[in-house]
């Protein structure tokens, strides 16, 4: 496929760099009055991501499917959607013990911490970071930019397409260059900020609803979750390892002294140790029913009830 030309004049015509007529005098305001501002316009933002739940929904299917398969999901961003996109994956990893949501950050992780904007126009840059990870069919590549112009996440997208990866594009601007690089998109029209331009704000907690929302639909689907609890977390401190022990009691009935046993027998695996009290199972038993399930709790301990 070709590469889609991005103009620097288009700027100016996006929705979201707009000036919202409500904020027009918000430097002659007092704290209060700027404060019921910005928080009537973060009001509207979950009905924009009402709007685009068919889209949503589209993607969480696509991603489930390829997960199953044993494949990724990359997100890609620049700036506050890179950000955004780098706090999402980093917090499926100790919430669900999975470790095939990645990110790429225009600038690499010192983009995470310190500003790198430059690095946002950088296509060859975009492109070389997507071919590091060397997507196949198998994955799918998440692109995430308000504008839906930015040249390394535009670039990167269309360099996993080209490369066979399924490719999703996050946008707040409807008909953009990201999204007529990628095979499906998600578009959340927020509309205007209250900082002219502004992105991390309505835009950005557009985006972090979102990947939430899909992230954890993903896990969910796959039975990393079990009724609402995250049974995949991993007890690696005390807090963690005292929320393992309720969510074994809560999800089980187990009284606090089996679950602590539980626990301790199956090498502190929480989900292990659920199917263990759920099903009446040996450690190893547990395990096995888990690998079969794919990791599916729900259907592990079906599994280890009848064997």
């Amino acid at each position: 496929m070709k590469p889609t030309r991005i103009s620097s004049s288009s700027l100016r015509q996006l929705h979201t760099e707009q000036s919202n007529p409500a904020a027009r005098d918000i430097d002659q305001k007092s704290p209060l009055e700027i404060a019921r501002l910005i928080n009537a316009e973060d009001a509207t933002v979950a009905h924009s991501v009402s709007r685009a739940l068919p889209q949503i929904v589209r993607a969480i299917d696509l991603i489930v499917s390829s997960l199953r398969r044993g494949g990724r999901l990359i997100y890609v961003g620049a700036g506050t959607s890179g950000r955004i996109a780098v706090l999402d994956a980093a917090e499926v990893e100790p919430t669900f013990n999975f470790r095939r949501i990645q990110f790429i950050i225009a600038g690499g992780t010192k983009a995470i911490a310190a500003a790198s904007e430059i690095s946002e126009d950088n296509a060859a840059a975009g492109r070389k970071d997507v071919a590091r990870r060397k997507p196949t069919k198998k994955d799918v590549v998440l692109g995430i930019a308000t504008s839906g112009r930015t040249p390394f996440t535009v670039a990167a997208v269309a360099e996993a397409r080209r490369r066979g990866a399924r490719t999703i594009a996050l946008t707040c601007n409807p008909d953009s260059p990201l999204e007529r690089v990628a095979h499906q998109a998600i578009v959340v029209e927020v509309g205007p900020e209250v900082l002219t331009g502004s992105s991390r704000m309505k835009a950005g907690t557009a985006h972090k609803m979102v990947l939430n929302m899909i992230s954890t639909a993903a896990m969910t689907r796959l039975g990393y979750v079990y009724g609402n609890l995250m049974v995949n977390v991993e007890p690696k401190n005390s807090k963690l390892r005292d929320r393992a022990i309720r969510i074994l009691e809560q999800a089980t009935g187990a009284d606090q002294a089996s679950a602590q046993r539980a626990l301790k027998a199956s090498g502190n695996r929480t989900p292990v140790a659920l199917v263990m009290l759920a099903a009446g199972a040996s450690s190893n038993k547990a395990a096995t029913a888990l690998k079969q399930a794919g990791g599916n709790v729900r259907k592990a301990i079906a599994a280890a009830k009848t064997n």
